[in-house]
């Protein structure tokens, strides 16, 4: 004897897995593959049957079915249990950009399954209009949010990244400009190292400085720098690591928390080199060498089975990023101070500037004096090329334009 059909209110027959509920609206049921029981409801029969529809596509494609419950934050955690291959304050930094911008927004508690592309955009136009963020952070964000997409992607709970090309897309609507990282002009960085050395205040900062500029070593790699890793008599300066100081935040029970150093290995394989020492840069050693045993100053730490930093401050520990900028801020305030006390009509001023500038300085002067931009590649440890490139093509694009000053003057006076 044939079972009879099952039918909802209005008569219509209730296929496999569909049922009315006692209030008047539905519920399907279905099982995956995993034989877990997974629900959807509707107001409507119509309305569940578009998304029976939607269910059987995720079906023949692939699709998880756990991505109809998955949110975005749940999967950002899921993310970062299995991410490796990167530095570990890499990996802070990233955490920390999900914690302060993408946790507690509406994108962080979407479910998976419904997001669109139109979603990250409007999240990124939040974070612009609402939340006043700089192009640099948001970058930042999205260069998270892209990975954890694609890992969706990779699992089967999205069939496409709905990040692909958003940040680009918001670049050109929001009219964003890149602002160029520039370094000190000739006359700027003599005016810097010139004060540097002549006030009492601030020459314990001279070698430092002067290193930088002298050799384009990014600031972890000059604050992790050891006297073993300088051959004063050679003239070479090895870089095979760099100092990081960051906060550890989610460390585990029984690991130190809180910010402090720590030694990585160098920013790409490209970055373990050989630096020729110029002669003011052997100056600038033998300075803070003297300085130190003037004053008693011994390194009093250890890193990651390293010890004996060169630039240490007073209690005989090295420096980080934020101390130098920190200091660099206070220089160029008291630097233009004196110089507008000597002369209100000076053309030559401090511009705002932090110490990754101070490699684009070396850089400038390299590709000023003509070096081969191969040359200024190995020295300043460049995996890619065209980053080198793209500085050098800015550098000489100012050099022809200052050629270039006069000679209007010149050739309509040769003419007359």
């Amino acid at each position: 004897m044939a079972t009879a059909k099952r039918r909802d209110n209005e008569r219509v027959i209730l296929k496999k897995g569909e049922v009315q509920r006692d209030n008047g609206t539905y519920h399907y049921c279905w099982t995956d593959r995993g034989g877990k029981r997974h629900f959807v409801y509707a107001k409507t029969l119509d309305e569940l049957r578009e998304k029976e529809k939607q269910i059987a596509r995720d079906k023949m494609d692939g699709i998880k079915s756990e991505a109809r419950y998955t949110t975005v934050n749940e999967l950002f955690d899921l993310w970062k249990t299995l991410k490796r291959g990167i530095k570990d304050n890499t990996f802070e930094g990233y955490k920390y950009s999900w914690e302060s911008y993408v946790r507690h927004s509406f994108f962080g508690s979407m479910r998976v399954s419904e997001l669109k592309k139109s979603d990250v955009k409007r999240f990124y136009n939040h974070l612009v209009d609402e939340r006043h963020l700089k192009p640099g952070t948001i970058d930042g964000i999205h260069n998270v949010i892209h990975q954890v997409l694609e890992m969706a992607v990779d699992d089967s709970y999205l069939r496409g990244n709905p990040s692909a090309n958003v940040l680009k897309e918001l670049k050109k609507s929001h009219a964003f400009q890149t602002e160029k990282r520039r370094g000190l002009t000739k006359a700027e960085q003599d005016l810097f190292l010139d004060f540097l050395r002549r006030n009492p205040v601030y020459s314990h900062w001279y070698p430092i400085f002067a290193v930088m500029i002298g050799t384009g070593l990014r600031a972890g790699e000059v604050t992790g720098l050891r006297w073993a890793d300088v051959d004063l008599e050679a003239g070479i300066i090895e870089v095979n690591h760099t100092l990081v100081y960051y906060s550890h935040r989610d460390r585990k029970e029984n690991e130190k928390k809180g910010s402090y150093f720590n030694v990585n290995t160098p920013k790409t394989p490209t970055s373990n080199r050989e630096v020729p020492m110029l002669d003011f840069v052997r100056e600038a050693f033998i300075m803070e060498k003297d300085a130190q045993d003037t004053l008693g100053v011994r390194c009093e730490v250890t890193i990651d089975g390293y010890s004996d930093f060169i630039f240490l401050n007073r209690n005989g520990m090295p420096y980080n990023f934020g101390n130098l900028n920190t200091a660099i801020r206070r220089i160029i305030r008291d630097c233009n101070d004196e110089e507008l006390l000597k002369n209100e009509e000076t053309t030559v001023l401090l511009p705002h500037f932090s110490c990754h500038s101070l490699r684009h300085t070396f850089t400038n002067r390299m590709c000023e004096a003509g070096v081969n931009v191969k040359v200024i590649q190995d020295t300043l440890g460049h995996k890619d090329i065209a980053t080198t490139l793209n500085i050098y093509a800015d550098v000489t694009r100012e050099v022809k334009k200052d050629a270039f000053n006069g000679l209007d003057t010149y050739f309509t006076g040769a003419q007359a």
